[in-house]
């Protein structure tokens, strides 16, 4: 078999600046950057889109490794500059010069050798990317999908919800659902909560009682604001409530789970990072659905054993975004039901790639559906015809 004996000979970092895996990179007309809730709409000066407070700064990471015999596989994330710096000049070492079949190693080592300045946010980015590469790589090297070396599929085809701020254009989309972004924050006072609760009254008339809705609410509420949110939506039987809190708040996860009962599905993780974070949110907060995002929690071998733990404890995952990356994950889990469709049209009014340019024939869902490809790693190609910014071992940013 051609993976026999193969070593990593190289690894490579790049930024792309605009557009790819940094999918808030859009101009101020699109409505991913306009005003939605977030931690930082207590300031008015941030407020009125999200752009202002720099929600774009990082840009994307690719990361390529190579075989010794130039077969390549490669990943994207966001981190930019730092987090390619640190593939470079730190992660490096423990990937070069290294068995290709050997993930769980390389993983482990960058993981404990970064534990003291890492764990979460660009590090765990970082190592996500490598991981994602080091996947793809080896799929290619079988010449197996990802999908095949995760156990093989449940279902043939993904189901997809789509997040954006018109749900009814979603359902006519084909989607079995819609997550709206919400707009109004605590900083908003009772005014935006009826606000809110009217967008939500007028979007479940529109899609139906045969429609999910849901609530993204990025980080953005206290526990009070939440828990009105909470039974409003329960009673206009919306699906789920979407990270209310700062992640770090495992407490308020808690109690706005022990307030919403079995009324609407609590749900959270995408700027989670590792199993130990999402132990959190499975076994003290109790959450309902975990959302990791592949490209931050620690990548695919890290995914797997978040996804473990959660269906062992009866939770359902439905992985953040993250376009291919995820859906090889999710079409090998049961309990990963459907799957999330960032609705990148600046006016959410048709489906388009979500990692333009960066992808070659980056597969999109059909009617709300899609078959997950055949092709050896993620089955996706990298466009290097788009401006990749190569950060070197040794740059000093």
């Amino acid at each position: 078999m051609a993976l026999m004996g193969r070593k990593i000979a190289a690894i490579r970092a790049y930024v792309v600046e605009g557009g790819g895996a940094d999918y808030h990179d859009q101009s101020e007309e699109h409505w991913i950057v306009r005003q939605i809730a977030t931690p930082m709409s207590i300031y008015p000066e941030y407020k009125a889109t999200r752009t202002s407070f720099g929600i774009n700064a990082l840009k994307t990471l690719v990361v390529e490794v190579e075989a010794d015999n130039g077969v390549t596989g490669f990943g994207i994330t966001t981190g930019g500059y730092p987090a390619a710096w640190l593939v470079m000049n730190h992660l490096d070492r423990f990937v070069v010069g290294k068995d290709a079949n050997e993930i769980e190693a390389a993983w482990d080592q960058m993981y404990r050798a970064s534990l003291y300045y890492g764990r979460k946010g660009v590090v765990m980015n970082a190592i996500s990317a490598i991981d994602l590469a080091l996947w793809d790589l080896l799929g290619k090297l079988r010449e197996e999908p990802v999908y095949a070396m995760l156990g093989g599929k449940v279902r043939e085809e993904l189901t997809f919800y789509a997040t954006g701020p018109r749900p009814d254009l979603a359902k006519d989309m084909g989607f079995v659902g819609g997550k709206i972004p919400l707009v109004y924050g605590p900083d908003d006072g009772m005014e935006g909560l009826r606000k809110s609760i009217d967008l939500a009254a007028d979007m479940r008339e529109k899609c139906g009682d045969d429609f999910l809705l849901m609530w993204d609410c990025w980080m953005a509420l206290d526990l009070y604001y939440a828990k009105r949110l909470m039974q409003a939506s329960a009673d206009l039987k919306f699906n789920w409530i979407e990270e209310c809190f700062n992640p770090d708040d495992y407490w308020s996860y808690r109690d706005l789970k022990k307030a919403a009962g079995n009324q609407i599905m609590v749900t959270g993780g995408e700027h989670e990072a590792s199993k130990f974070g999402f132990r959190m949110l499975i076994e003290d907060c109790d959450l309902d659905v975990i959302q990791p995002d592949v490209g931050w929690c620690g990548g695919m071998t890290e995914l797997i054993k978040i996804g473990n733990m959660a269906e062992a404890h009866g939770k359902l995952v439905v992985p953040h975004g993250s376009g291919t990356y995820s859906y090889h994950y999710v079409t090998t889990k049961t309990n990963s039901p459907i799957t999330e469709c960032l609705m990148m049209a600046p006016q959410a009014d048709k489906v388009v790639p979500q990692y333009y340019p960066l992808l070659k024939d980056e597969p999109m869902p059909v009617n709300g559906k899609l078959k997950v490809s055949d092709k050896p790693g993620f089955g996706v190609e990298l466009n290097k015809d788009k401006t990749l910014i190569e950060v070197k071992k040794g740059t000093r940013l």
